[in-house]
């Protein structure tokens, strides 16, 4: 079934339909793992985005049951060299094909993957769309340029409702803006009684839940689009422990008076190199984000850049220097990717104990 990716600077490729039979519009970026791809398609923080995947096949293992990051996908489509018809793996339930024609995701595969990445890496993220082989690609292109992305995207994949994920130890309220489970996974084993909380969620609400520590998740879109978190957090800064992740570090440096800015193509991969400046150890690390800190903006702030992206300088970590209070832009619990930086959740348990520890001494 012929199908076409046409991109908004009047790019057209055609190439072979899989999954869903339907047309989309998104932000096309691309993504450089090797491995990993049910991980990517099921992280809400593509919500909107059309995926290209630059490691030419792509299904090779399956889908299963295991791996998913949400149980409903919020990516636009998917761009790959080429999709395997006939997984081998002994987990595997679905070809990447019969799963993306369940979740109604279209998929389209013979692309030349490799020009695809380098318009974008020149010319930055484009608006496109994967449509049939009949429609006119002068009528998409128009179509394109006259269409504005979503704003919404954090509304969209946020849970609706707060809901416990018990544990016996600290209290953690977890603030969804498009949470991955990895994040959920990884403060259940360290035994934290979790309280997930939709992201309009007031300082007031989250503070009457006691908690022992705040962690904010990563999600997708323009962290200037979610007002009522840079809000909240000005109302729970200094009065309990922090942990951001991803939007939640940008959303964190909003709200302490830094600035974000759009990237021109963005980081999403699991191979991005990051320094440790305290330390001076360097992490391989999972990301998947398109905005940034603003590197200038930190200076009027009480914050400190404590990790930085080797590949471009731009800041990956921060801290509050009056507040038990951190964020990285980086993903620590990987999924997929590795997990060099998995001890932050560690550092985070460490920061709630020491901070209790000096209320009862104070009380």
């Amino acid at each position: 079934m012929k199908r076409q990716l046409i991109l908004e600077d009047g790019t057209v490729f055609i190439g072979e339909g899989f999954g869903s039979n339907t047309d989309t519009i998104g932000e096309v970026v691309f993504n450089t793992g090797m491995t990993g791809y049910q991980e990517i398609l099921s992280d809400p923080s593509y919500c909107g985005q059309i995926v290209t995947l630059t490691y030419p096949l792509i299904g090779n293992y399956g889908i299963n049951r295991d791996d998913f990051e949400t149980i409903n996908p919020a990516v636009k489509g998917f761009i790959v060299k080429e999709a395997a018809d006939f997984p081998s793996n002994w987990r595997s339930e679905f070809t990447i094909s019969e799963f993306f024609e369940l979740k109604k995701i279209p998929g389209i595969a013979g692309i030349d993957t490799r020009k695809l990445t380098r318009i974008i890496r020149q010319y930055g993220t484009l608006k496109g769309a994967i449509c049939s082989i009949e429609e006119d690609p002068q009528e998409v292109i128009a179509k394109l340029r006259q269409t504005a992305l979503p704003i919404d995207q954090v509304r969209q994949v946020s849970t609706k409702n707060p809901y416990p994920s018990p544990g016996r130890g600290k209290r953690v309220v977890l603030v969804d803006f498009g949470m991955k489970h990895g994040i959920l996974r990884e403060l259940n084993k360290r035994d934290c009684d979790v309280v997930v909380v939709p992201y309009y969620t007031s300082a007031e609400e989250i503070l009457q839940l006691r908690p022992d520590g705040i962690m904010l998740s990563n999600g997708p879109g323009d962290p200037k689009d979610v007002p009522e978190a840079v809000d909240m957090l000005k109302g729970v800064l200094g009065r309990v422990p922090l942990f951001g992740i991803c939007l939640g570090h940008q959303l964190f440096a909003l709200a302490c008076g830094a600035e974000t800015v759009k990237m021109k193509f963005g980081h999403r991969g699991s191979n991005h190199p990051v320094k440790d400046l305290t330390t001076g150890k360097v992490a391989i690390t999972a990301q998947n984000h398109g905005y940034t800190v603003e590197t200038n903006s930190i200076e009027r702030t009480r914050l400190a850049i404590t990790h930085i992206a080797l590949n471009d300088g731009t800041v990956e970590g921060l801290k509050h220097l009056d507040y038990p209070a951190f964020t990285v832009q980086y993903h620590p619990e990987a999924s997929p990717g590795p997990e060099d930086a998995n001890s932050l959740f560690d550092q985070f348990l460490q920061m709630m104990e020491e901070n209790k520890k000096g209320v009862t001494a104070h009380a």
